[in-house]
């Protein structure tokens, strides 16, 4: 038996993440084995849901994935585990078409009930029809429970508490008012660095947590058999690692380059080799025959990535030889001729593709995505404030999630393909044939 549930909110910005973060300190400073998941395709509370667990965060997404995959993913990760926690994204109802790929879809399809956060600033009784509408819109989205953010003080937790009997809501405690959990934000996400170490952040968190939130009460009222994980039901072919199957796969992954989704380096690794290199620290590229440059954040890195000459020497060669290489959002702006910082200082880069990139004028682009090239049907998520200076024709057209065409390019040259897109390809059995001849 362990502990699983999925942490839901009324809205972004009701202190899911904050939460989150908490109660993984606070449990794994128990001793407790604690991995967390993320709803939807953001990539960077991950890695702060990481370094509170001390275990790899995965994403659940059910537009990037199939049902089929999402489960299995799950399952895997969650068996071995005392709790299991998953961050849900946006609104708990909120998806990409009214709940398809909501929080609460994801939760119903896992069949783990739903821990309500709910913000109470400047509320008190009427948090009752508020949470008596979450909990029966849909009979079969189990909301268990409700822990309330940014609550003034005991007697304003004993007034919610009232209104969590009157509608039989199980209140489960409390994060206070409290300034210094307020995480700034930075353009693709919220930010805890330097000027808010995260271990300080991180355990005052789970110190609040452990003060204000019940939980024993928690863990009990969301333990849940854990189902033994049985590897390859899903139907997928067997991997040979005879001949073409095996890939010597050569995967970008230091402070400028490491927005990845963690099952798509274990694709690789089932299907070959995996070794890691700095486009900042390092002089060349490792031994492969499939190169991954993933987005981050090159914005912050670019007289280090522009001065390294050795690097972009071996890319530029690998790249003319005829190398596969995948490159995704700030990796494509590596491939550029040049990238302007915001404020407004141009560094070259590789002139695999010739266009510019640049900081200035930032708007934010986003949405998922989708497209089909050379056979393969591909997903993924945009996400960025830069844009281009360009003239190149896309390979391919890319569609949103309701199937409109989107302006959103897909660049080729030679086997080096490059765009915007965050790619999900941990389902595809044949991601190589992208670099098909055309």
């Amino acid at each position: 038996m362990g502990s699983q549930f999925l942490i839901g909110a009324v809205h972004s910005g009701s202190g899911k993440t904050i939460l989150t973060l908490g109660l993984l300190k606070a449990l794994r400073n128990r001793g407790l084995v604690v991995h967390s998941f993320k709803s939807g395709p953001d990539y960077i509370d991950t890695k702060f849901h990481e370094r509170a667990s001390g275990n790899k965060t995965i994403n659940l997404d059910l537009f990037l994935a199939s049902a089929n995959h999402v489960q299995e993913t799950y399952r895997k990760h969650a068996s071995p585990c005392d709790v299991a926690i998953t961050e849900g994204v946006m609104g708990l109802f909120d998806g990409y078409e009214k709940m398809e790929g909501s929080s609460a879809q994801l939760a119903r399809m896992l069949d783990i009930p739903v821990i309500l956060v709910v913000n109470a600033k400047s509320m008190a009784y009427s948090v009752a029809p508020l949470m008596y509408g979450f909990m029966n819109f849909r009979k079969d989205v189990h909301v268990a429970g409700v822990i309330f953010n940014w609550v003034g003080s005991d007697s304003h937790y004993a007034f919610l508490k009232e209104a969590c009997d009157d509608v039989g809501l199980a209140p489960l405690g409390y994060l206070p008012k409290n300034k210094k959990l307020e995480i700034p934000s930075r353009h693709l996400g919220l930010k805890i660095d330097l000027e808010t170490p995260f271990d300080i952040f991180a355990d005052h968190a789970a110190a609040l947590v452990e003060e204000h939130v019940d939980l024993d009460g928690l863990l009990t009222l969301t333990r849940k058999e854990n189902r033994p994980f049985l590897a390859n039901n899903t139907g997928r072919k067997a991997i040979s690692r005879e001949g073409d199957s095996f890939i010597q796969s050569a995967v970008a992954f230091d402070e400028a380059f490491n927005f990845m989704y963690h099952e798509n380096i274990e694709y690789l690794k089932q299907r070959g080799t995996v070794a890691f290199f700095s486009p900042i620290h390092d002089k060349k590229l490792p031994d492969a025959d499939f190169v991954y440059l993933p987005g981050g954040y090159p914005e912050l890195y670019l007289k280090p990535l522009s001065d390294n000459t050795d690097m972009k020497d071996s890319i530029r060669r690998y790249v003319e030889q005829g190398g596969r290489l995948l490159a995704e959002c700030g990796g494509m702006l590596y491939l550029s001729s040049s990238m302007t910082d915001e404020n407004g200082k141009e560094y070259p880069m590789l002139s695999i593709f010739n266009q510019k990139a640049t900081m200035q004028n930032a708007k934010l682009t986003l949405g998922y995505r989708k497209f089909e090239y050379n056979g393969v049907k591909m997903k993924g998520h945009e996400f960025h404030y830069s844009s281009l200076e360009s003239n190149l024709e896309s390979i391919t057209k890319q569609y949103s999630a309701a199937s409109k065409p989107v302006d959103t390019k897909l660049l080729r040259y030679k086997n080096a393909i490059a765009g915007y897109t965050h790619l999900y390809w941990a389902e595809t059995d044949n991601l190589m044939d992208l670099f098909q001849n055309r």
